[in-house]
Order: structure tokens, then sequence, then C-alpha cells
């Protein structure tokens, strides 16, 4: 289903947008050496719960995963890149952590992440991660508006991969999002320009490059879901849900 909506339902996606990225923001200031993955889930659910809003993971059960992923937050540590779920473990001085977070708000969802390295042992190789997603992601960014297709977006947040050296994993991309959070269309985070669905004025989409520091290739945890890189390499993934406007693209995940 690809989804358009209308101007009461996108001011509604603003509000889910901008408490997204301020409840993961909260979550980075709250983030420090010795804090638990379980304390984090556990603030994102008081977080979201004192919005009034509801999660789009606890009861999530896609065909990818093991039963219902049971958490408010993906918490992915080093070799985890996606789906990372959330258990007892606290996080250490140079860690490199990615929250992803999707929340629904008066019937509209939205979604992003973040990575940051934790402390400060912040290796160089990790930042370089860091900084390609965050790059790759404004380049797809750029690339939306009316009249734009999905494979203009896919191919500018690719070139910026590709360029920085890393391979690109298609398996997992981007994604339409409204009143549910993944719809059509997919948004491959590498594609040829020119292909694929037209954007339209009133579609969000939830663009979300991410990368492995040596590898393409994705192993599965031993809980079922969490993503890790092949080789046991670093990991990096950066998200923002987008709208689609008359004159190009607003970022909707960025705190007030």
């Amino acid at each position: 289903m690809i989804e358009i909506l209308n101007r009461d339902q996108l001011e509604r996606a603003r509000d889910t947008g901008a408490l997204v990225g301020g409840i993961l923001q909260t979550l980075k200031e709250r983030t420090a050496v010795g804090v638990n993955l379980l304390d984090l889930d556990r603030w994102t659910k008081e977080l979201i719960e004192d919005a009034g809003a509801e999660s789009c993971y606890v009861d999530y059960a896609p065909s990818f995963g093991r039963g219902p992923f049971g958490h408010y937050v993906c918490t992915a540590v080093n070799d985890a890149v996606l789906h990372g779920m959330p258990r007892d473990r606290v996080v250490a001085d140079g860690d490199l952590l990615t929250l992803d977070l999707a929340v629904k708000l008066r019937g509209i969802a939205a979604d992003a992440a973040i990575s940051f390295v934790v402390g400060e042992r912040a290796a160089s190789e990790d930042l370089a991660l860091i900084d390609a997603t965050e790059r790759a992601l404004a380049a797809g960014i750029a690339a939306a508006g009316p009249d734009a297709r999905i494979g203009d977006l896919s191919h500018a947040i690719g070139s910026v991969l590709t360029d920085s050296g890393y391979a690109v994993n298609l398996e997992f991309g981007g994604h339409g999002i409204g009143s549910t959070m993944h719809q059509d269309p997919h948004v491959s985070n590498d594609g040829r320009p020119g292909r694929g669905y037209r954007l339209r004025p009133g579609l969000l989409l939830a663009l979300e490059p991410w990368v492995m520091a040596d590898t393409d290739e994705l192993v599965v945890d031993a809980d079922g879901w969490t993503l890790r890189s092949a080789t046991g390499c670093r990991t990096a993934h950066t998200e923002h849900t987008i709208a689609i406007t008359d004159t190009g693209a607003e970022v909707l995940t960025l705190p007030r």
C-alpha cells in the first residue's frame, strides 16, 4: 500500500516525528558508560506512554523476526546494525550504539535512527561509518521532491556509501510510512536514477542508510531478531522520516 496523507494527517505526522526525534535525543543524552540496554528500553516505554503515544515495535511480528519483538526501541551495539533486541548488557566506553525508534501518535507513525559512540574513546573508523550514513541520508533527502523517482533517492544514497568505500546490502532499506509503520514503496540504499515510483506531495518516506565496515553480509543473532555483520565488523545506521512537499522534502523526525 502507498498512502498519500492529507493536510490534517501531515500535521499529525509532524507531531509524531518531533516526538520520535525528541525521544531519541533524550536517550542519547542519558546514554553513558555503564547504562544497561534494558534501561534504555524502559525509558523509551515511559517516554512513549507519557506522550500518549504507542510503540510500533512491541507487538511487531514480521516474517523476518522470531515472534513479537517485545521491546520499545532497537539497540544495536558494535557489530549489530539492524533490529537490535535490547538485552541485559551495559555499554562500555567506545561502544558504537545505534538506537532505532518507531512510534505512532494520533494514528500516524514516524521512524528514525541515530548512531553514536558512547563515552570518550571514539575510534576514527567508527566516526567515519557514522558520517557516511549521515551524508548518505542528507543526499537522499536532497534528491527527494515531487516528480522525483525512488531510484533517484536510492542512487543518491548509494553513491555516497560506495564512494566512501563501503559495500551496500540491499536486503533492508527505507520504506513508505503513514498510518502503519512499514508501507510501500521500498527505498533501496542503492539504485538507478529515473526508475521506480514517482513521488507525490503527501507521501511519507523513512530513509535509512546503513553500512558495515568491511562486508555487505548479515547474520541473524540467536535472539532471532538482531542482524549483525558477518565478519564482526562495526556498523552504523541513520534514519529520518520525511514528507514530500510541493517544493522538496520536509524532515519530520527532528526534535523540537
